[in-house]
């Protein structure tokens, strides 16, 4: 199945707070529990979630009692405003939000149900052109990989972070199923081991060969020669090519321009915020610190009790460190704003 996917009247999500140890689906009606569900990250990877906030537009729709069109539009405005709240790193989200109201703002139909249905299919629209998106991006990025190489990934751009497919993994798939003999370096991905549990589950169900390593051994791997490549995703990519994406991204793309390795962004395009002219500029989430203190080791607690700690859940790289954005409209390359700006108008 899908990651995020509409059936039997209610939104299915994947839960991957539980993943690999159980596959789980779960149902949802309410759009204030699909907003939950973003922030408690059942769901995650920011094309997965703008696909969901916009299906959660639809279901506010659906829950409103509006008997006519402007009471139902500030109903949705209503639902916007709380989902765009659920994280603020991913600009996909508000994307998300921002498209599904603008089509229903322009909708010319009198009765409310009819709106409903629209609305529910525009979201459906974007959850199908995520999948095509995907496989674009990644026979673009799969040109970048060569036979027998080995390449370093971080946290988890597989189907599981996009309704299918993928982003950077997506990548690495494509590759894959060119024929192309590689091998993936998996970092955990530390605090919520991404890499360690959901690209690990993805990769092994593949059939892809990789090894699973420690977040701090990405720097042996690349000054021994074994990486030839690092990919990554990104969850806001800024008018001048800054990246930002899961912690520790901004670390391996130092290592990886001291080692002389080519560092790739891959994202989709509304991904690209034009509005922000450098990562200064976006806001970065601080997740609770018990994701970094409940940490356990052999079944026993890692930290000592009453510490505190800090969890920023994403960090910026610099453009300099990146070699060049895969999208679903080619691949960019320095300098960033000409080319960032071309293929999000494409």
């Amino acid at each position: 199945m899908r990651t995020v996917e509409w059936k039997n009247h209610a939104l299915h999500l994947i839960d991957q707070r539980i993943l690999p140890s159980r596959f789980e689906v779960i149902a949802y009606r309410d759009y204030h529990d699909v907003t939950k569900a973003i922030t408690d990250m059942v769901v995650r990877g920011a094309p997965a979630i703008g696909v969901t906030a916009a299906f959660g537009m639809a279901l506010a729709a659906q829950q409103s009692p509006a008997k006519d069109r402007d009471s139902l539009l500030i109903d949705l405005d209503h639902a916007k405003e709380i989902l765009d709240e659920a994280r603020p790193t991913a600009v996909n989200l508000k994307w998300a939000t921002d498209r599904v109201m603008k089509y229903a703002r322009g909708l010319v139909l009198k009765n409310v149900d009819d709106i409903r249905s629209s609305v529910l299919a525009e979201a459906q629209k974007m959850a199908d052109e995520d999948v095509e998106i995907n496989i674009r991006m990644a026979k673009h990025g799969a040109a970048l990989i060569h036979d027998g190489d080995s390449v370093l990934h971080h946290c988890n751009t597989g189907a599981l972070a996009v309704v299918d497919y993928g982003t950077a993994l997506g990548v690495i798939r494509m590759a894959h199923e060119q024929g192309k003999k590689i091998h993936v370096f998996v970092d955990e991905t530390r605090p919520r081991l991404q890499g360690a549990r959901l690209t690990a589950w993805e990769l092994k169900n593949l059939n892809i060969p990789f090894d699973l390593i420690a977040d701090t051994a990405a720097g042996h791997f690349m000054q021994s020669g074994k990486v030839k490549s690092v990919f990554v995703g990104a969850d806001r990519i800024t008018a001048n090519g800054d990246v930002a994406n899961k912690i520790g991204t901004y670390q391996l793309a130092v290592l990886a321009k001291e080692n002389g390795i080519p560092f790739y962004s891959v994202a989709p395009t509304s991904t690209v915020d034009l509005s922000l002219p450098d990562g200064s500029h976006i806001p970065i989430e601080e997740r609770p610190m018990d994701e970094v203190l409940n940490l356990q080791f052999n079944g026993e607690r890692v930290t000592p009790e009453g510490i505190t700690a800090r969890n920023p859940a994403f960090d910026v790289t610099p453009n300099k460190y990146v070699t060049a954005i895969v999208t679903e409209n080619g691949v960019v390359y320095p300098p960033f704003e000409e080319g960032l700006r071309k293929a999000v108008q494409s």
